[in-house]
Order: C-alpha cells, then sequence, then structure tokens
C-alpha cells in the first residue's frame, strides 16, 4: 500500500497537486468573472426566481426541474468534501487554506454557470429516451475556432468522458464510503467492511432506477442532511462563543504569509496554504470540473443561461457556507492543532534517521522545513526494534505531520485480541514494510484529520460526545448522495462512449469499488482522488475557454429573449 501510495503521489504532483493546475483554475474562474461582469453577484437574486420556478413554462423538455437539478448537483458536491476535505485543507495548510477555499467558490459560482450554460445548450436526448448532457457534448457538436480554423473537438469529449469514469470512482465513490465507513467505526465500532456491504446494497437498489430515482431521493435527503449538519455545526460555534472573532481572524491575518506552529501543528508556508485551500476547495465545489452540468443537463428548460443561474448557487451553497461551518467548528473549538491518541495509518507515517525532540525549537524548525518540503530529511531504513510494545531504536516517528508521542505496539491474534509487541518491524526508507505474515499496528497521540478531526471538534459543545453522532449521521446522508449522483455522471459518460447497454457493467464495478474503499487506507483514496479531478477538469476548462465569445453573445441573447416574454420582470440587465 505504501508503494502504490507513493506512486500515485508523484503523479499528482505533477497535475492535481501541481501549482500550475491551481493557477489554471483560478485564472479561469477569474477570467470569466471579469469577462461577463461578476455575474455571481449580479444574477444571484434572479437565480433564486428560476429555482423557485416562477419563469418555467408547460412543455418545457428534460427530466427534472430546477430544484431537483440543483438538488442532484448538490448532492454530488456536498459530500466528504464539506466534512472531511475542510478538515484536511486545515491540517495541511493551517487556517489560511480555508480563505483560499472561499476565494476558489466565489470564482466557482462564474466557471459553474459557464459550464452548464455552455452543456446545456448542446445536450441530446439518448437512444433510450433520456436527456443527455456535459462537457463532453459541448465538445462533440460546439464549433471552435482554433488558429482560425472551425472544427469540432469529439476527440477531447471522449477524453473528458474517460476522465469522467475514472473521477466517478475517485470524486463520488472511493472517498465517500471511505469517510463513512471511518466514522462508523469510530461512532459505534462497526468493521469498516460491513458498512461498505451494507450501503453498497443501498447504493445498488437506487442506481438501478437510473434519474428519476436518483432525482426523488436527493431532493429529499439534500435538505434533511444540510439541516441536520447546520444545527450541529451552530451548537459547536455558539458553545464556544469567545472563539469566533479569533477564528475569523486567524483565517484572514496568515494569507500570505502562512500559520506558524501552533500546538501539535507545525505551521505551512504561502504556498502550502494556497495549493491545499485551492485544491480542496475544487473537490467540496467541483466548480470547473464538468460534473455539474451533467446533473443539470437534465433539467427542464428552455434557456439554457437560466440553468447556468441555476448552477451559481451551488459553490455558495456548498463551500461558502457549509465548508465556513465546518472550518468555524475545527477553529473555534480549538481541535484542528490538538494531538488526540488514534490508530496509525502507515501511509500517513514517517521514520526518520535521527532523534528529534518536539521541545527543542530547532528540532521543531528543522521537522517544519522538511514538511514543507523546503530541505530534505534522512529517512530510516533498517530494523525498527520493539520491546514489550514500546520502541527502542533511535529514530523519531512522524505521523499526520506531527510529532507522535506515546507509541504503543501491537500485534493481533485471529480473534482480534491485541498484545504487546516484541520484535523488529522493516524500514525501507521511511516507510513500515510488514512482512505478510505480520498483523502489527501502532497507536498513539498525534494530529488527525478529515472525518476524523470533524468528529473530534464536534464534540467540543454541550452536546459532548453525542456530537460525534451529528459528524456521522451527516457524512452518511453527505457522502451516500455523493456517491449516488455521480453514479449518474458515470452511466452519462458510458453511454457517451459506448451506448447504453453498458450502464449496467459501469454499475456493477461501482458498486463494487463502493465496498472495497470501505477498507482502504483514506491516504490512498485522498491522493487518487486528486488526479482524477485534475483529469476530468484541465479539457472542460479548456473548453469553456475556447468558447467564452459564445458565451457571451448566448447571455446577451438571452436577457433580449427574456425581456420580450417577461416585459414586467425586474431583471439585473
Amino acid at each position: 500500500m505504501q508503494a502504490l501510495n507513493d506512486f500515485l503521489a508523484l503523479i499528482d504532483s505533477y497535475i492535481g497537486g501541481s501549482d500550475w493546475f491551481v493557477f489554471l483554475l483560478l485564472a479561469t474562474g477569474l477570467f470569466f468573472t471579469i469577462y461577463l461582469k461578476f455575474p455571481q453577484l449580479r444574477y444571484f437574486g434572479h437565480a433564486l426566481k428560476i429555482v423557485r420556478g416562477k419563469f418555467d413554462r408547460k412543455g418545457d423538455e428534460g427530466d427534472a426541474s430546477h430544484f431537483q437539478a440543483l438538488a442532484t448537483a448538490l448532492s454530488g458536491t456536498v459530500g466528504t468534501g464539506n466534512i472531511g476535505g475542510v478538515a484536511l485543507a486545515i491540517h495541511l495548510g493551517g487556517p489560511a487554506a480555508l480563505f483560499w477555499m472561499l476565494v476558489t467558490a466565489f470564482l466557482g459560482m462564474t466557471t459553474k454557470f459557464v459550464e452548464v450554460t455552455l452543456s446545456h445548450k448542446y445536450r441530446e436526448t439518448d437512444t433510450t429516451g433520456h436527456i443527455a448532457g456535459g462537457p463532453m457534448y459541448y465538445m462533440k457538436n460546439a464549433e471552435f475556432n482554433i488558429f482560425g480554423k472551425k472544427q469540432h473537438l469529439a476527440w477531447m469529449g471522449a477524453i473528458f468522458a474517460f476522465a469522467t469514469i475514472l473521477s466517478s470512482f475517485g470524486t463520488g465513490n472511493l472517498p465517500q464510503i471511505n469517510n463513512i465507513a471511518d466514522s462508523v467505526f469510530s461512532s459505534f465500532q462497526i468493521e469498516r467492511w460491513i458498512t461498505g456491504a451494507v450501503l453498497a446494497v443501498f447504493l445498488a437498489l437506487v442506481i438501478l432506477g437510473g434519474i428519476k430515482r436518483i432525482v426523488k431521493v436527493t431532493e429529499k435527503l439534500v435538505p434533511g442532511m444540510a439541516l441536520i449538519y447546520f444545527l450541529g455545526a451552530l451548537a459547536v460555534i455558539l458553545t464556544n462563543y469567545e472563539n469566533i472573532v479569533p477564528s475569523f481572524i486567524s483565517i484572514f491575518e496568515d494569507v500570505f504569509t502562512g500559520t506558524a506552529a501552533a500546538g501539535g501543528f507545525l505551521g505551512a508556508n504561502l504556498a502550502f496554504a494556497f495549493n491545499r485551500g485551492v485544491n480542496r476547495g475544487l473537490f467540496s465545489n467541483e466548480a470547473g470540473q464538468g460534473s455539474a452540468p451533467i446533473a443539470h443537463a437534465a433539467a427542464k428548460a428552455h434557456e439554457p443561461v437560466s440553468e447556468g443561474m441555476v448552477a451559481i448557487l451551488e459553490p455558495f451553497i456548498d463551500t461558502i457556507i457549509i465548508c465556513t461551518l465546518t472550518g468555524l467548528v475545527l477553529l473555534s473549538s480549538g481541535a484542528w492543532n490538538e494531538k488526540y491518541y488514534n490508530l496509525f495509518d502507515y501511509t500517513d507515517l514517517d521514520v526518520l534517521g535521527q532523534y528529534f525532540d518536539e521541545n527543542n525549537p530547532e528540532d521543531k524548525a528543522r521537522l517544519r522545513s522538511y514538511l514543507l518540503n523546503e530541505s530534505d530529511m534522512q529517512m530510516y531504513s533498517g530494523d525498527l526494534n520493539v520491546e514489550d510494545g514500546t520502541v527502542v531504536s533511535d529514530v523519531t516517528l512522524v505521523h499526520n505531520r506531527s510529532f507522535a508521542d506515546n507509541v504503543h505496539v501491537y500485534t493481533y491474534d485471529e480473534d482480534g485480541n491485541k498484545t504487546p509487541f516484541t520484535g523488529s518491524l522493516k524500514i525501507e526508507d521511511g516507510d513500515v514494510r510488514l512482512q505478510p505474515d505480520q498483523d502489527v499496528r501502532m497507536e498513539g497521540e498525534s494530529l488527525v484529520h478529515s472525518a476524523q478531526l470533524t468528529t473530534y471538534a464536534f464534540e467540543r459543545s454541550f452536546m459532548g460526545s453525542g456530537g460525534k453522532y451529528i459528524v456521522t449521521i451527516g457524512l452518511l446522508l453527505f457522502a451516500f448522495s455523493t456517491a449516488i449522483s455521480w453514479s449518474y455522471y458515470g452511466d452519462r459518460a458510458t453511454t457517451y462512449l459506448f451506448g447504453p447497454k453498458y450502464i449496467i457493467f459501469y454499475r456493477i464495478l461501482y458498486v463494487i469499488g463502493f465496498f472495497v474503499a470501505s477498507f482502504t487506507p483514506t491516504t490512498i483514496i485522498w491522493t487518487l482522488s486528486g488526479i482524477t479531478i485534475a483529469l476530468m477538469t484541465i479539457p472542460n476548462l479548456i473548453g469553456i475557454l475556447l468558447l467564452s465569445k459564445e458565451m457571451k453573445s448566448t447571455v446577451k441573447q438571452y436577457w433580449i429573449d427574456f425581456n420580450n416574454d417577461w416585459p414586467d420582470a425586474n431583471t439585473p440587465e
């Protein structure tokens, strides 16, 4: 598993985790925000009226209402990114990472407006009579003016569709069940594979019913899950009311300098906060990824621009509201920089070749420099000697980017009983390499991240330990609805590439992957997710940039037609 994670991390460092990808994402949103004169602000009120059905017409073509399309798209975006993704961003980049998530969301409101409008404009009806849409269809059907020559980019549509199938696993499937299983195990001690098996059955029952059953489920799940999570988050924030103002200040004061070391958190520089904040912001609201247009393509609408305006609301609800709530929970509770006793994930563990003292400022600074990729570190290779559960080799253990304290090593028998381990573990370049006959686990105190961190934060209120059930229930609903929606995105991509008859094979693989990911190491899941998101986002961003002039003229024509049809309406244009 460690070797696999290292390989995936190397790939991710060149695409999703690279600086150029982050700048491409933000630059696209900034360009369209200025080019279209801040539509996320000017059209916000109009979008609310459209969702309420004020301008609907009888006979509009589609399989879902505006609200159902919005709920389906939101259920695809509101998931582990809002609970685990925010926690991971702050764990890596400090409070300033939340600022960059919000910037990504604000610019992403325009990006979603553009990608949904263009995709809706070029949607089709498939051979089964259902609406099919998404970026692959505008890539295939629109005329792109490239070096003065008009052409269609069906080949790029095929690349996007294939990336969508991969991302349906990397975004909507694997991270969702992985976080659900971890949270359920933490709250109820139910084995991860059992949670995966039960939910895989429910997932199969829903997605086999197609888009009409999916929208019926998501339009009920989304409002309910948002309300539960919202009330739980408010309980934590209000309990720690004295930290609300300092929490807001911490988000903004270190935006351009990075966050200093605090508690178990060893600090983050500007590059780390910026990169992780934007990256997790994309995972949260998916603006620019091209996923939401697939859901919105099914909406009953006679004007593509009107559906694009509905999409403006998604990053606002998903990131600016829900992710900000999660961020304030983590910061106001103080949970984000404290160590907790936890079971170590070997993919998050580094064994350093020398001893460092956490109480020594020079040692802390040295480790911080290594974690921020500012310097190299001598990693340990050889046998790690353990006596009666205690590491006796002169090394430093770093888990979840923090000094590991009070470490205990246990071995497990066939019945799951643990006893202190005595012996040696093979270490290669800082990584634990267990032998086939070894069932050895490490436990100790370190920082935690993802849904586990949010769970601890929710316990810092008058609800006490009951707060973890809010996270578990919220995560269950959020993540499960995300998995449902992404199965539909994969359906549409499969239809585009291979035809409707192959959908059943995709759905079977999707359910199997959902089960397997429930007991796969979390770090590997997140790394794979970053890769698949980038593979899907890059062709979509290139496509909408090439159609920028068409987008502007389409919006202009929309207001001309709208004012003719609704002369008494107060419009922002």
